[in-house]
């Protein structure tokens, strides 16, 4: 409980702070054409998802990379869920993204649940993705992007016989991604998640559709706004609403804060998520 309440107020003080930061000065048209004309392919400037974040920037240009590492916790009714992830991105050509993402999952019960009542700690997968930004067009600051992410799910610790995978999820999807004038920032992320589970030879689906509307501030790289998280399920319906912002604090380096709120509270209630974006410098 008191890990759960050091969390929370973490994340209550850094978006305080956050908030607190002053405006920068610098003309927003100059620093949008800093970031898209620099001699090398057409790349439009877009305020991008934190918690479903994308497999590198729309438009990535060859060198880039970028270091992700990520903390979150999910209250849920009959125990605590806290999220850490590490995550690599790169572009090796123009226009495509590659990732390896390592999420962890660990649970602690609530007051009155017994210990072996809840799931075991995990490293959920090994997640490899990819991303083809294939229409980037500068004069009407748009981009889309197809992409496929790919998870070799693992059992929990205490089952760790042997590294045996337990199942695949195949997941491709679609980006669409528009900014409008110099601050407004829209996307949209969708497509099927396929989950074939190895020990009941089954294959369930689900479709998920994320929404996507941020500000971001003048001159800078910081951004607030919020992202519809939804899922169809046969015929059930989820939706998680994430108010979030990102600070930059230092010149390669931002600081990613989410709330996560459910608007169907069936076994869960607020999250909270921690994203540490680190961007190395590349060689032009």
């Amino acid at each position: 409980m008191k890990l759960k309440c050091f969390f929370i107020l973490a994340i209550q003080g850094l978006a305080t702070c956050a908030l607190a930061q002053p405006e920068k000065t610098k003309n927003e048209r100059l620093f949008i054409q800093n970031n898209e004309n620099n001699n090398k392919p057409s790349k439009v400037l877009h305020a991008e998802p934190l918690y479903i974040d994308l497999i590198r920037d729309l438009g990535a240009r060859k060198g880039e990379k970028e270091w992700n590492v990520g903390l979150g916790l999910t209250d849920n009714y009959k125990y605590d869920a806290y999220e850490a992830l590490i995550e690599y991105e790169w572009a090796p050509i123009n226009r495509i993204g590659l990732e390896v993402e390592l999420p962890f999952t660990f649970y602690s019960p609530s007051q009155f649940e017994q210990k072996d009542s809840i799931p075991g700690h995990r490293l959920n997968s090994l997640k490899l993705a990819g991303q083809w930004s294939f229409f980037v067009n500068e004069t009407i600051a748009t981009s889309m992007a197809l992409g496929y992410i790919h998870e070799f799910e693992l059992p929990q610790f205490k089952a760790y016989h042997s590294f045996d995978i337990t199942g695949n999820v195949y997941n491709p999807f679609f980006v669409i991604a528009k900014r409008w004038g110099t601050n407004f920032h829209t996307l949209l992320y969708t497509g099927p998640q396929l989950i074939h589970h190895f020990d009941h030879k089954t294959i369930s689906m689900d479709y998920q559709i994320n929404s996507n509307i941020h500000y971001m501030i003048n001159g800078t790289k910081n951004f607030m706004g919020v992202e519809f998280n939804k899922t169809f399920h046969e015929n059930d319906f989820d939706m998680t609403i994430r108010p979030q912002l990102r600070l930059g604090i230092a010149d390669n380096l931002l600081i990613g804060i989410i709330t996560g709120i459910p608007i169907k509270r069936e076994n869960e209630r607020l999250s909270g998520f921690i994203r540490l974006i680190w961007e190395p410098k590349h060689h032009k």
